[in-house]
């Protein structure tokens, strides 16, 4: 039985046949369907029906595909590179497709990089896994009744966020099922580092796109029960209980090169209030400790090394969170970084009282060790909206840096013992109850090196991340759902 029908990108005859001439002998293939956004290119020499649209992510590109689709399931490639399925591997998308009645299947693959091939390994899309860069791969493998049923369920017109939508939708309605088999191999043109990524989704090029994918994900937040309207538990900056205003805290393990420019920077801040550098030190086996030493005269520097040697960032932050000369907010500076200014503590602290927050969160700019500044440049996080910033966070994976808290609170939800995402969760948790405020002038210097811990990943640890911040959305999605 013919059982699938394939629809495919494509720019001209000599791109779409190098995916086509892999595709037209399957038995188990009913049609295949070209997409082409090129008015006056002509795929005739294809044989191929074709059909006009004007991007592939649209939601009429989407309902065009649900129009055309006439068989069990519909096969849809995301790429323009060639697409090369792996040996009986439609049938096994069909054999899974039946048992399980997936809304949609996503498999492993390789992928070939200059001429290289490795093994491209995905994760469970959980509820939580909102991010609209989720790595599903290339090949969307859609059950078409779900695929017809979320056309027909789509009222808003997303010009960049229909195939987003179309996930989300179809999330409602059934599984979306991740097969841990290797069952295609594709191109991938994109080479950068992980850490040339991480911004992407910030830069101001993709602006509108953002403010698509941000509507479509307030919408889903809105149909599972999980939106929070801008409502908020006010916060009483009245206690006078500490002997610090505020506190720099620097976590570090192991920064010789880096360290003394951020302890520096901190203990050179100017403020009109008394505050301290607590640095929290994990055991670091190299000269880091003999470096910060060199400031001991100044009594407003503390040095804890903690005896336990189990903590990991976020417990370094509990560390200095507990410690009885933590000020009344703590303020964060990574030991690989440095405020943009002697003005950055105060204009922080000035903050909480102006807009009556938990939380603060600032601008930085992205610069090499010179501090040159490096593409996408100054990362405010315009996207943050005081009435829908705390729903927008579910989909994107950071909100931003330097970021400092109101300490009584904070001793309350505290940190997560983690060395990623321990902050992202942390915000999370903050935005549920609190307004989190924002500075959108640069305040920080975050300084790339081939020493910063998300410079250049591996898929494996790549993915590891992903899964744990994917996993913290879906926690605090099922404590918003506890709230109505």
């Amino acid at each position: 039985m013919k059982r699938i029908d394939c629809f495919i990108p494509a720019v001209d005859y000599h791109q779409a046949e190098a995916t086509l001439s892999h595709l037209r002998s399957l038995p188990l293939i009913n049609r295949i369907f070209l997409l082409s956004a090129g008015q006056d290119t002509d795929l005739s020499r294809t044989g191929m029906e074709v059909i006009q649209v004007k991007n592939l992510t649209s939601t009429n590109t989407v309902a065009a595909i649900a129009r055309a689709a006439s068989a069990d399931y519909s096969l849809i490639y995301t790429k323009y590179s060639p697409l090369t399925p792996g040996y009986l591997a439609l049938e096994r998308f069909v054999q899974l497709g039946d048992d399980t009645r997936a809304g949609m299947l996503y498999a492993d693959h390789y992928q070939i990089i200059d001429g290289q091939r490795r093994k491209m390994p995905l994760i469970v899309c959980q509820e939580g896994a909102l991010r609209d860069d989720f790595n599903f791969g290339s090949v969307l493998f859609y059950n078409t009744s779900y695929l017809k049923e979320a056309v027909a369920r789509t009222t808003d017109d997303y010009p960049h966020a229909g195939m987003y939508n179309l996930r989300l939708t179809v999330s409602r309605m059934a599984s979306l099922v991740h097969i841990n088999e290797v069952l295609y191999t594709e191109e991938e043109t994109d080479t950068r580092k992980s850490g040339e990524k991480l911004f992407d989704y910030v830069d101001p090029k993709n602006r509108e796109v953002q403010i698509d994918m941000e509507k479509a994900c307030t919408a889903h937040l809105k149909a599972i029960g999980a939106y929070l309207p801008p409502v908020f538990t006010p916060v009483d900056l009245g206690k006078r209980d500490f002997e610090y205003e505020a506190s720099v805290m620097i976590p570090v393990f192991n920064r010789e090169r880096t360290i003394e420019d951020a302890v520096r920077s901190a203990l050179g801040q100017k403020a009109d209030f008394t505050f301290n550098v607590i640095v929290v030190n994990h055991h670091s086996l190299d000269r880091t400790v003999s470096i910060v030493e060199k400031f001991r005269d100044d009594p407003r520097l503390i040095l804890i090394t903690p005896p336990r040697k189990d903590l990991f960032v976020g417990g370094l932050w509990n560390t200095a969170l507990h410690h009885r000369k933590c000020g009344k907010f703590l303020v964060q500076l990574d030991s690989d970084d440095i405020y943009s200014g002697p003005d950055s503590l105060q204009r922080i602290v000035n903050a909480f009282y102006q807009q009556q927050c938990g939380m603060i969160i600032g601008t930085y700019r992205m610069t090499d060790f010179a501090l040159n500044t490096l593409p996408p440049g100054i990362i405010d996080h315009r996207e943050w909206t005081p009435e829908n910033g705390r729903n927008n966070a579910l989909r994107i994976n950071g909100l931003g840096a330097p970021r400092a808290f109101y300490t009584p609170i904070l001793r309350e939800l505290l940190l997560p013992n983690t060395n990623y995402g321990e902050d992202y969760g942390l915000g999370l948790r903050f935005s549920r109850k609190y307004q989190i405020g924002r500075i959108y002038e640069v305040l920080y210097n975050c300084r790339r090196w081939e020493g910063n811990s998300d410079a250049a990943l591996e898929p494996e640890k790549v993915n590891a991340n992903n899964l744990y911040k994917d996993r913290l959305r879906t926690w605090e999605i099922q404590a918003r759902k506890q709230l109505k």
